[in-house]
């Protein structure tokens, strides 16, 4: 884990950050259908997996940009930004209707990401277990499947003098519209480092890394 410690009183956001760290603690999340058709298309001429697909293409999105990078290191009172993020995924078990988190790390070679997030899913089938070591991996984002439902909003909780920085990013099952695969996705951001644009920007993201040669069929 590497990171670079942000000086406060230079940071482009510091009215921002002051405001919402000090006056007005709270996060904002955004809900917003997104065309997944492509992707879902190369998934299924490619025998790969749709969720372990969308997976690496948002970890690939967090990982481009420094806002969504960004860390509070609360025994040093330190704003920092990570050099990389990875994602925490889940693992659901039919039999007793409970997750595992699964620590994946992040890795810009698709294959190489691919393999290692199918084989920590495979571990995770063996183990009932929840365990979120937060002090161990505060560079890890929450990164969640509900594959039940094509709902409409989601709102993620969070105390608001918790300085929770890591994004929190969940998505659903994919509906057909109008001919084409939409599907829901909702990201949960810390308001003293992320603001409408920045949440609104991960959507614009995710399109355009799906719409990339690589993720043709």
């Amino acid at each position: 884990m590497n990171y670079k410690v942000i000086d406060k009183e230079q940071y482009y956001r510091k009215g921002v950050y002051d405001h919402f760290t000090k006056d007005c603690k709270c996060s904002t999340s955004m809900t917003a259908r997104i065309d997944v058709t492509r992707l879902v298309q190369h998934s299924k001429v490619s025998g790969t997996k749709f969720y372990l697909n969308f997976l690496y293409i948002l970890s690939k999105v967090l990982n481009s940009r420094e806002d969504y990078r960004m860390g509070y290191l609360w025994q040093t009172d330190e704003l920092v930004c990570f050099d990389q993020i990875n994602p925490i995924q889940y693992c659901f078990h039919e039999d007793t209707e409970t997750c595992t988190p699964v620590y994946t790390t992040y890795c810009e070679d698709y294959k190489t990401f691919y393999d290692n997030a199918l084989k920590d899913l495979e571990e995770a089938k063996k183990t009932r277990e929840y365990k979120v070591d937060v002090q161990g991996h505060p560079n890890w984002f929450d990164a969640s499947y509900i594959s039940w439902l094509s709902y409409d909003s989601l709102n993620i909780e969070l105390p608001d003098g918790y300085l929770h920085f890591p994004p929190i990013v969940n998505w659903g099952r994919y509906r057909e519209e109008d001919g084409r695969l939409m599907m829901p996705v909702s990201v949960r951001m810390n308001h003293a480092i992320a603001d409408g644009f920045l949440i609104a920007n991960v959507f614009r993201l995710l399109e355009k890394e799906m719409a990339g040669e690589e993720w043709s069929v």
